[in-house]
């Protein structure tokens, strides 16, 4: 049985020669189909369950979440992604909870300030107790910095020991054709830069030496409620170990409510309106407010190594399995508040235990792919996103695999519950060829790529692709699309609008019994042809002319 099994083989191979037939080719549209909304719903409901505990990091919820997500990558027979064996990678976070007072005098009269109700601070340096003393009060417009613009909100001003009240976004440049809209050669007219970004204003801040940072919220530029601010700052916040244990940061970062900004301003003989249509100019001068501020910070700190979640399909061409494309998604979410009363879970069902998810059955299509695609795929769920991309920054900085040899970054957050579209919402479309790559599969379904409608929201700079963008690999991120198929038209907007004012960061972001995730489960195929596609390519994904990235990624390529 032995030789006639080896001659049957010898034979099989000579005929493989002689005839030249090609090796069997994967299906991926049989691997797409693998992928379904039961399936999904199940993970959902496990890691947006109170078991879990809202899944923030250094919790009982992370350990349950790795532990989940390490056992289905195993069931999947995907191999660990880290090169050490194991399918973790530690990112070294520092826990914080800080309690905050401050007074203010403005004008010689007492303004009130009411911790998560009139503001939130918070001090990121690794210190027990933190305070700033008799700090004067300036107004810096937008607290922008931006030489390609022409612009400088500080105008030379030494802003050492004083507190900077900020606005909020970008500069809101007017078009001088037409006053009612945004100049688009200015910030990019509605959609925001990076210097709109929160995280921007409090590292302005932090170079020009100030004691506080403040940035004045307002729901429409911030695109969430002043309580999505108060319920993400008002228990433990997260950042990344340092050496210098962040002595080099801002004193102080906080934000405080319009209301209350209104009243400062008003304590100073300003008219808020008038300060911020001069702020939105470029001869804008920094304005004293005519007062001072004390704060003192108390923090309970702790430090942990909080940890990635990645696994590995080693891809099947001998020469180009060492190349990758990575999808993402952020497990962790705002965890569980004991003051609250009622509900204390921060669930996080739709943000993001959508996205995790959705990984986890991308995984399961692309293992079931025979052979493998040829460059290697690595699945990482990421964590500490909600503390400001923080997971995804340790791993585009601290990469496992060279980022000279990663040719994208598929990122999911926040799925798609309504149903399918006939569209696909793609932020920040035309930053790169990977919308080219999804405008291809995207006509197969009968569907077209649509930009971002709310760009001035940010959301380019609000997910862990941006982390992989700011190092220069192309990052594609899709949202939800906005037509749905056999709905109202305003239906897109209705439902995005109740869930950023009553979900959005809240407790209640649930799953709900409502749900449709066809939806998702078709975008969810529409990202694993664009996987597939560039896994499997000849070309890789480019920068287009003009993004803000382009330079680093060609300065990366070049040391290849």
């Amino acid at each position: 049985m032995r030789k006639t099994y080896f001659m049957g083989a010898l034979a099989g191979a000579a005929a493989l020669m002689v005839c030249g037939c090609a090796q069997p080719q994967a299906d991926p549209k049989a691997a797409q189909a693998l992928m379904n909304s039961g399936q999904l719903m199940a993970h959902i409901q496990k890691l947006a369950s109170d078991e879990f505990e809202g899944r923030a990091p250094g919790s009982k919820g992370e350990e349950l979440t790795v532990a989940y997500l390490e056992a289905e990558f195993k069931k999947l027979g995907l191999k660990p992604g880290n090169p050490d064996g194991t399918y973790v990678q530690k990112a070294p976070l520092a826990g914080i909870d800080s309690t905050t007072t401050a007074s203010m005098t403005i004008g010689g009269k007492k303004v009130t300030l009411s911790e998560g109700k009139d503001f939130v601070a918070g001090s990121r340096r690794f210190q027990e107790k933190v305070e700033v003393k008799d700090s004067d009060l300036v107004f810096v417009g937008y607290g922008v910095v931006a030489p390609e613009y022409g612009w400088d909100d500080y105008k030379g001003l030494d802003v050492k020991g004083k507190t900077i009240v900020m606005l909020v976004n970008d500069p809101a440049v007017a078009d001088p054709n037409d006053p009612a809209k945004l100049d688009d050669k200015m910030f990019r007219g509605r959609a925001m830069t990076y210097y709109g970004r929160w995280t921007y204003k409090y590292e302005i801040a932090t170079e020009k030496g100030a004691a506080a940072a403040i940035i004045i919220h307002e729901t429409g530029p911030a695109g969430y409620p002043f309580e999505v601010v108060t319920g993400s700052w008002g228990g433990e916040n997260f950042d990344l170990q340092a050496e210098d244990n962040n002595m080099g940061r801002v004193v102080v970062e906080g934000w405080v409510s319009l209301d209350k900004a209104k009243e400062m301003f008003t304590a100073s003989g300003l008219k808020f309106e008038d300060m911020k249509a001069a702020a939105a100019k470029k001869d804008f001068q920094p304005v004293a407010l005519k007062g001072k501020v004390n704060f003192t910070v108390g923090n309970k700190i702790r430090k942990i190594d909080s940890r990635n979640v990645l696994a590995k399909l080693e891809g099947s061409d001998a020469k180009l399995k060492d190349e990758y494309v990575i999808y993402t998604a952020h497990w962790d979410h705002l965890g569980k508040d004991a003051t609250l009363k009622g509900d204390q879970i921060y669930n996080g069902a739709v943000d993001n235990a959508t996205g995790t998810a959705a990984l986890l059955e991308l995984a399961r299509a692309f293992a079931a792919l025979k052979p493998a695609p040829k460059r290697s795929v690595l699945f990482l769920s990421v964590t500490a996103e909600e503390q400001g991309l923080l997971g995804a920054k340790w791993y585009a900085t601290h990469p496992l695999y060279p980022l000279n040899k990663t040719l994208a970054n598929i990122n999911m957050d926040a799925t798609n519950q309504w149903g399918k579209t006939s569209d696909i919402v793609v932020v920040g479309l035309g930053n790169s060829t990977l919308d080219d790559v999804l405008a291809e599969a995207a006509k197969e379904q009968g569907r077209t790529l649509v930009p971002d409608a709310e760009p001035e929201k940010g959301f380019y700079y609000r997910s862990d692709h941006f982390e992989f963008a700011k190092e220069g690999v192309p990052a594609l991120y899709i949202e939800p699309g906005t037509k749905f198929i056999g709905k109202p038209e305003e239906f897109s907007k209705q439902k995005r609008e109740e869930y950023t004012t009553n979900d959005y960061h809240k407790p209640s972001d649930e799953v709900k019994t409502d749900w449709d995730l066809s939806g998702t489960i078709e975008d969810a195929k529409l990202l694993f042809e664009v996987g597939w596609r560039v896994a499997q390519g000849e070309r890789w994904p480019q920068w287009m002319p003009g993004a803000e990235f382009k330079a680093k990624r060609e300065a990366m390529l070049q040391q290849r």
